[in-house]
């Protein structure tokens, strides 16, 4: 088995090997996966942290030796908390724009060695925060098909950084991640941080948000915004009207 690790500030993880293929994730900087198969100038990866298959290119990640990936595995590196964290790639003298969440590899002091290249974190990387406050910080953020970050992101997407900046790792998509978690009888009895998973005409889960508290749920639906929501789904006072049909809540701490 290969291994790589991501050593650009985002790679977006396409279905087929082709840059027109529509991107279903994206991989941030820092983040590792075993490599399943090579095609022309296209690798196909499942990431280590949520197993998620696609394919990347070949020039937009470094190797990774089968021992390094075993201690990135059991010791989980540092993560970039702040938006924007300037990493200055020291080989050709540029400056690396990390979005929040990205993993600060194998650091030493203020230096993250990935393959032969060091990346200077220039500043702080910032601090874990409350899971409201995290999820707030992207309010606004546009929303993208299969994006991870506060420049565009997905409903899942968002949950999923969100978690992990708190130190959760959830699975990608929306379905999977309805899959873990405790049900939470009603959203009467739901608290802040609870996931409340929403379902289309054939019942079928695509889309999630993050309980607020007091009627509220903070969700990335043409933006990161917060709306109203009840025991029937999410109230959208822009349209008013439903926007999205309840199917469950769940709890994961």
């Amino acid at each position: 088995m290969e291994y790589g690790i991501c050593n650009l500030a985002v790679v977006p993880l396409r279905a087929e090997p082709s840059d027109r293929s529509e991107q279903v994730s994206q991989v941030l900087f820092g983040e590792a996966f075993e490599i399943l198969e090579w095609k022309e100038k296209w690798v196909q990866i499942t990431t280590a942290t949520d197993n998620y298959t696609g394919w990347i290119d070949r020039l937009q990640f470094a190797m990774l030796g089968h021992l390094a990936y075993k201690r990135l595995l059991q010791t989980p590196p540092p993560l970039t908390y702040r938006a924007v964290t300037q990493a200055w790639k020291i080989i050709d003298n540029s400056v690396i724009y990390l979005p929040a969440g990205s993993s600060l590899a194998f650091l030493e002091g203020t230096t993250s060695y990935i393959g032969n290249q060091k990346f200077e974190i220039i500043g702080e990387i910032g601090e874990k925060d409350s899971i409201a406050n995290i999820a707030r910080s992207f309010l606004n953020a546009p929303y993208l098909w299969g994006g991870r970050t506060h420049f565009g992101i997905d409903c899942s997407g968002f949950t999923q950084v969100v978690y992990k900046l708190r130190g959760i790792n959830l699975r990608r998509d929306a379905s999977l991640q309805a899959e873990d978690g405790t049900p939470v009888d009603t959203v009467l009895k739901a608290k802040l941080g609870d996931l409340a998973f929403f379902n289309n005409e054939e019942g079928r889960i695509t889309h999630v948000g993050i309980i607020l508290g007091g009627g509220q749920i903070i969700h990335a639906s043409g933006k990161v915004k917060i709306d109203t929501i009840d025991t029937q789904g999410i109230y959208s006072e822009e349209l008013k009207r439903y926007t999205h049909r309840l199917k469950v809540i769940k709890r994961y701490f």
